[in-house]
């Protein structure tokens, strides 16, 4: 399974969600209705667009979205990510700072919520145990993210560079 056809389900299981959970259950559904090989290269396409999105900048937003962002939230904050589709998905990855023009993220912004999904990571382990009946197989796929992008290696935690670089979520967050 290619990212396309990856994509594809997305964005079938989107149709109709009400949130990023209920598009991370359909896609749970979807992919359990298929081969367990195909379940196994839908984990393959999951991982190759986490890593795409293991981009700095991207990090940097997280963190300003959910005031902090450990290792384990970028994940899940990636996981929420895919679930807004792939229109989105590679706009925010290019630009992270046009974040700040998804409705979704001026709610968080307004509310002040985190934006993540967790179960996103999780699909295609719970679709191959449903399908199956067994654990997905350890190394049948491989997760290789690249190195952090160097301009970006400074505290976030200081937040003026933060705000300098994305500034229109900066404008949202009032910082």
């Amino acid at each position: 399974m290619d990212t396309t056809r990856y994509w594809q389900l997305v964005e079938d299981s989107r149709a109709g969600a009400g949130d990023e959970w209920e598009v991370a259950a359909r896609l749970t559904d979807r992919l359990s209705a298929l081969p367990p090989a195909e379940i196994i290269a839908a984990a393959q396409a999951f991982w190759d667009l986490m890593a795409g999105s293991y981009r700095a900048p991207l990090w940097g937003a997280a963190y300003m979205i959910n005031g902090g962002c450990s290792d384990d939230a970028f994940e899940y904050f990636r996981g929420w990510l895919i679930t807004q589709g792939r229109e989105v998905f590679e706009r925010v990855v290019a630009d992270p700072d046009s974040l700040a023009d998804l409705p979704a993220v001026q709610e968080a912004a307004a509310g002040r919520l985190e934006k993540d999904c967790e179960e996103m990571l999780g699909a295609a382990y719970s679709a191959y145990e449903k399908a199956t009946g067994e654990r997905l197989p350890q190394g049948s796929y491989t997760i290789r993210y690249p190195d952090l992008d160097p301009e970006w290696s400074f505290d976030f935690e200081e937040g003026d560079e933060l705000d300098r670089r994305l500034p229109r979520l900066a404008a949202l967050y009032d910082r």
